[in-house]
C-alpha cells in the first residue's frame, strides 16, 4: 500500500513538473543533480608506434596531454586545443573516443587518439605551458610510471581501438 502511494504521488509531481518552462525545468534538475567536470585527453601516437607523455609541474609521475573543456566547447576541439596549449602541436585525431567516469572526483574523460598532423613538428614537441616541465616519446613496451587517471585511459582507449599500438597490460600495471 505505502509502495503504491509513493508511486503515484511521484507521477504527479513528474506530471506537474513537466507543465514548469523548459528554462525552470532545465534550472532544477542542475541544481538537484550532481555535478562532473568534463576533461578531454589525448594519446599521441607517432608513426613509429611511440606515446607523447608529459610531467606536470604538480604531479610526480608521467600523463597525456590534455584538460578541462571550456564552457560549452566540443571535447574534440577541447582536445586539440589542450594538446597545442601544453605541447605546441596540432595533432589530427583518429577513431571513436573512449569515455571514463570516475564518480568519486565527479570527472568525465573524454580520450583520444590522435597523431601530429605535421611529422616535421615531432621533433619540435616542447612543454608550452606553466604546468608542463617535460615532454618525452615512450615505446609502447617502455612506459615509464603513469599517472592512474593516464593509465585508466590509455587502458579504456585500446579497448574501443583493436587497432591501437598500446597493450592494455602494459598500462594496467600502474592501475594499483
Amino acid at each position: 500500500m505505502d509502495r503504491s502511494i509513493g508511486a503515484r504521488t511521484y507521477r504527479v509531481a513528474l506530471r506537474v513538473f513537466r507543465l514548469f518552462p523548459r528554462s525552470v525545468r532545465r534550472i532544477t534538475v542542475r541544481t538537484v543533480s550532481p555535478s562532473y567536470t568534463v576533461g578531454a585527453i589525448c594519446v599521441i601516437e607517432r608513426p613509429d608506434g611511440a606515446i607523447l607523455l608529459v610531467r606536470q609541474a604538480y604531479r610526480k609521475k608521467w600523463g597525456i596531454p590534455g584538460g578541462l573543456l571550456k564552457r560549452g566547447e566540443p571535447p574534440e576541439v577541447g582536445a586539440r586545443r589542450e594538446v597545442f596549449e601544453e605541447v605546441g602541436i596540432a595533432v589530427e585525431l583518429v577513431g571513436p573516443p573512449a569515455v571514463v567516469v570516475d564518480a568519486d572526483p565527479q570527472r568525465v574523460d573524454v580520450i583520444y587518439r590522435a597523431r601530429p598532423v605535421a611529422l616535421s613538428e615531432i621533433s619540435e614537441v616542447r612543454p608550452t605551458s606553466p604546468e608542463i616541465v617535460e615532454v618525452k616519446w615512450f615505446a609502447p613496451e617502455a612506459l615509464p610510471e603513469l599517472q592512474f587517471e593516464t593509465a585508466e585511459a590509455m587502458v579504456a582507449l585500446a579497448r574501443v581501438n583493436a587497432t591501437h599500438t598500446i597493450d592494455p597490460a602494459a598500462a594496467e600495471k600502474h592501475l594499483d
